[in-house]
């Protein structure tokens, strides 16, 4: 509550502090939007007036001319085109803007994200957790790979310019830069149960040093490829898919990325929603060359866990298995 009186005490204001180049940029194209539209409406407000006057049922002017058919017509596409050109600009404008966070490089830092009604939960890729509070480095690119615990949610940083639906059994991805340190409001910006308004809290852009001043203080833990090879052995995983199994299933060391053959026909290319469907339902995209014959682990394993394992999976390179058991190489990496 003392957060939103001191939100209050510094004034009303139309947007938020804008920390990132692409929030700047977000602010231009709803400003060009203001203005086209407050030039448009001007526009239609004057000729609705001036018309309407010129040619009100009193006016004496002559209406016969037929000279003004074609000035009209000249006018009526000048006035089309003219407008045609401007919204087909704002929106390739509009649309350049919209898929940026969509897209990133997959050498960012990766910090896994989970809706749950009602917080979120963060996990970094040291292993330090969080809840209603993301800590990121200004400067670096984030990567937030994202998926609910129960119903939709939305990440919503509004100093971010940053919107993003969280789905139950989806992953969906977000990439930001922030280029201001302080603290910002954290929002889910869809309604999702009884206390959805109280599912809000903040995130911190630091300093890159104190960034990983505050990892060291916070603790740490196993990272999340550590955890999903913990969990992997555990749940009997390296039971089927090591190279030396008795099930005869698919190795996947290395599968990450690569394209799948499927048994019904075509291929998928093992992302990272492949590797959780292999999880929860293993039925959906059966390899070609297999039997069906895993069972589903829906029910039995949290999105946090299937996050790990798939983090553990992604880390397997082809003969990490063959060259000294299913541990592989990249464990103990943490890659930021």
């Amino acid at each position: 509550m003392e957060d939103w009186l001191i939100d209050l005490r510094q004034g009303l204001y139309l947007l938020p502090e804008a920390v990132s180049d692409y929030a700047s940029r977000v602010d231009a194209l709803y400003l060009g939007l203001v203005i086209v539209s407050g030039v448009l409406t001007v526009a239609l407000v004057v000729l609705v007036v001036g018309l309407g006057w010129r040619y009100r049922a009193s006016s004496p002017i002559d209406r016969t001319d037929p000279r003004t058919e074609r000035i009209d017509r000249i006018i009526e596409v000048t006035w089309a085109s003219t407008l045609l050109a401007v919204f087909l600009g704002l929106f390739v404008w509009a649309s350049m803007l919209y898929f940026e966070p969509y897209r990133g490089s997959t050498d960012a830092m990766t910090v896994n994200v989970i809706g749950k009604q009602w917080m979120w939960k963060a996990q970094h890729p040291d292993g330090t957790r969080e809840i209603n509070t993301l800590h990121v480095p200004v400067g670096e690119t984030v990567r937030l790979r994202m998926t609910s615990q129960d119903v939709i949610h939305s990440f919503y940083l509004p100093s971010l310019r940053l919107k993003r639906d969280v789905l139950p059994e989806r992953y969906t991805d977000a990439w930001f830069t922030a280029d201001q340190t302080g603290e910002h409001w954290l929002f889910c910006a869809e309604y999702c149960g009884t206390d959805h308004s109280r599912m809000r809290g903040k995130i911190v852009v630091m300093e890159p040093s104190a960034y990983d001043d505050w990892l060291t203080r916070t603790g740490g833990g196993p990272s999340p490829v550590a955890q999903g090879r913990e969990l992997f052995q555990s749940y009997g995983c390296s039971g089927c898919h090591v190279g030396d199994a008795r099930v005869r299933a698919p190795s996947l060391a290395g599968i990450y990325g690569r394209t799948v053959p499927l048994a019904k026909g075509g291929t998928i290319t093992a992302d990272e929603g492949y590797l959780r469907d292999s999880i929860v339902q293993p039925q959906k995209h059966v390899v070609a060359g297999y039997e069906p014959v895993m069972p589903s682990y829906a029910g039995q394993i949290s999105e946090d866990e299937i996050l790990q394992i798939v983090a553990y999976i992604q880390s397997l390179e082809p003969g990490d298995w063959e060259a000294g058991g299913p541990v592989g190489n990249n464990v103990n990496e943490t890659p930021r």
